[in-house]
């Protein structure tokens, strides 16, 4: 009997084992973001799991049926492919643990086989397929007034999460409304989630408005973006707090996000794997953030090459004895009242 498991990229969604038909769609019709079931194969590594749609990592191996969305993945330290690179016979592999379905065409070899699937069809209701932005935030009007404190990186694992952890845990600890958000990347629950547990009281991500990552064509996220900025401004918190996924120079539409928020963007900070990482940032992209932070400020050496090279001040924010400096720099730059 086959165990059937939910992606985190499904939580969106209202579907239950009886609510829908699984059936084998012409390749002509597939897209992104249409929502699919496969079959596990292979031999089991350490990526064979799947985050559910409470965020937990949820172990499967083959036999299990994993219910997924078709969407594209560019990440620099890990894989890149897609859903239009599927095979004939219907192979493909699990880019994220979420659920994005495609199949890789270059991959780390310092990470284990990914998840191995077998297309087994689309989700379908009365003969239609369903997908991802059925269930997303719709709005026919587009607004955005909320102060923004946007985090940057200069690659994928180079601390933004981590960052946005901590500045939702302070502004909640200064009694403020935030929102916390993810708007580029690839779909994964647990990092928006863990802003929950830290200090926002509302969460969003792309997902949201249907999209199980953001390697689209730019008028495509502006045009699914757009509906939740909105959203979030009608919620009228005292400030967003947004992660981009992966730096501005990667094809996940960095770039757009950054102009669709425009002058509402009070404070930057940008998380970098080293000093150099920086400066690379600062020329490739012209960006002048307004904190330093992630692996690039490790050590006091690594502080003082980032303000040599760049002239800019980093704070290595998971040193317990940088708490304070860091509160004060938010209170600074955000003005906010103590």
């Amino acid at each position: 009997m086959s165990t059937r498991i939910y992606g985190s990229l499904a939580r969106i969604a209202d579907f239950r084992n009886s609510n829908f038909d699984v059936h084998a769609v012409d390749r002509s019709e597939w897209a992104t973001g249409d929502y699919v079931e496969g079959e596990v194969i292979g031999t089991p590594t350490a990526l064979y799991k799947i985050e559910d749609r409470s965020g937990h990592m949820v172990k499967v191996e083959p036999g299990d049926w994993v219910i997924g969305a078709f969407g594209d993945r560019a990440a620099t330290l890990e894989g890149v492919g897609g859903w239009s690179d599927i095979t004939l016979d219907g192979h493909m592999h699990a880019l994220t643990g979420a659920g994005i379905f495609g199949l890789y065409t270059s991959f780390s070899t310092l990470f284990p086989d990914p998840l191995e699937l077998r297309y087994r069809g689309h989700l379908c209701r009365n003969g239609d397929k369903v997908c991802m932005r059925d269930f997303a935030i719709r709005s026919d009007t587009h607004e955005l007034s909320v102060p923004t404190l946007l985090i940057v990186g200069t690659s994928m694992s180079a601390g933004k999460t981590t960052t946005g952890r901590r500045v939702c845990k302070e502004l909640d600890r200064a009694g403020l409304f935030v929102i916390g958000s993810k708007l580029t990347g690839a779909g994964r629950y647990r990092d928006i989630l863990s802003y929950l547990k830290t200090g926002a009281r509302e969460i969003y991500d792309f997902v949201d408005v249907g999209l199980p990552s953001t390697v689209v064509p730019a008028q495509d996220y502006r045009a699914a973006i757009r509906p939740l900025l909105n959203h979030i401004n009608e919620r009228q918190p005292d400030l967003l707090v947004v992660e981009a996924g992966a730096s501005p120079m990667e094809p996940y539409n960095g770039e757009a996000l950054m102009d669709e928020l425009g002058d509402n963007i009070v404070c930057t900070i940008l998380c970098a794997s080293d000093p150099y990482a920086v400066v690379g940032v600062q020329k490739a992209f012209g960006l002048t953030p307004d904190l330093v932070t992630g692996p690039a400020t490790t050590t006091s050496a690594a502080v003082s090459l980032v303000k040599k090279l760049t002239g800019l001040h980093g704070i290595n924010i998971i040193d317990p004895t940088k708490k304070l400096p860091f509160r004060n720099f938010l209170v600074q730059t955000l003005k906010i009242a103590r």
